[in-house]
């Protein structure tokens, strides 16, 4: 595919992403290649999971202990409850979703709003793009909203890219889509969490973490929602700094799930977890 055809073949070009994406393989080779995900990887999946679902919702305001994340039953108590039970739905929608991805990203896009939403959102704004006019609920984001015809052409760019594929390293790709999706705040409510279910969804779905056991969410919520949003504005202004910036805090991500999990399998390997 020419780089015409494939634009984010560009990207992998950029100054230090081809560094972030080797760094970004060796750490999960390393979890990969741990003597417990032979025979416990089921574990370290589930695991993962619930740890990616806190670290999303503590991004979004909803900074629960892990423990407290686990023994808790109902999310519907208040807003960091419903933002809390939101990730975890989504996170465990995200698996289920990985063979439409690449046919109909909208289509899986406007799932994962619904599942986010629950029943906290009523009416006819849950599981499609906003209509101009109509507000979001996105406290995170504290930039310019692009309007409802923007949004709907930029998705429709994105799902293309999506759709056709190429030649960019998954770390690239992944990291585009998360981007886009904070940058469009294309829904009511919870474009974050969704952003980061689809940033976990092309991770998985690449093949670059197959058992979706490098939590990117893990990593983002460690370095923190200031450095999140400091690297976010890098893929706003569109500049090739500013997108290998992002690119890298996305790479940066991934290894400190990595690192996660594989805390996780020495645990598992003790006995003490």
């Amino acid at each position: 595919m020419s780089s015409a055809s494939d634009p984010l073949a560009a990207l992998g070009a950029l100054p230090g992403v081809a560094e972030s994406v080797e760094s970004v393989r060796k750490a999960v080779d390393r979890v990969y290649g741990h003597r417990v995900m032979r025979r416990r990887s089921g574990e370290i999946t589930s695991e993962a999971a619930l740890r990616g679902a806190r670290g999303s919702a503590a991004l979004s305001g909803a900074d629960w202990a892990l423990e407290e994340v686990r023994r808790r039953t109902d999310f519907s108590a208040d807003a960091e409850a419903l933002t809390v039970g939101a990730a975890l739905r989504l996170t465990a929608e995200a698996g289920q979703l990985l063979s439409i991805w690449r046919q109909s990203p909208m289509r899986v896009l406007a799932r994962l709003h619904l599942v986010a939403s629950g029943t906290a959102v009523a009416g006819d704004v849950v599981g499609r793009p906003r209509l101009a006019g109509e507000p979001v609920d996105e406290p995170l984001v504290d930039l310019p909203l692009p309007d409802a015809d923007e949004v709907a052409g930029r998705l429709d760019g994105l799902a293309r890219v999506v759709i056709a594929g190429g030649s960019a390293p998954a770390l690239v790709t992944a990291a585009v889509v998360h981007g886009e999706l904070l940058a469009l705040r294309p829904f009511a409510s919870y474009n974050d969490l969704v952003a980061r279910a689809a940033e976990r969804i092309v991770l998985i779905n690449s093949g670059l973490d197959p058992k979706a056991i490098c939590p990117a969410e893990v990593g983002h919520a460690e370095q923190g929602a200031e450095a999140y949003l400091e690297a976010f504005k890098g893929y706003v202004s569109g500049t090739a700094e500013g997108m290998a910036a992002w690119i890298a805090h996305c790479g940066r991500a991934v290894e400190l799930g990595a690192r996660e999990s594989t805390a996780v399998c020495e645990a598992l390997q003790r006995g003490a977890a």
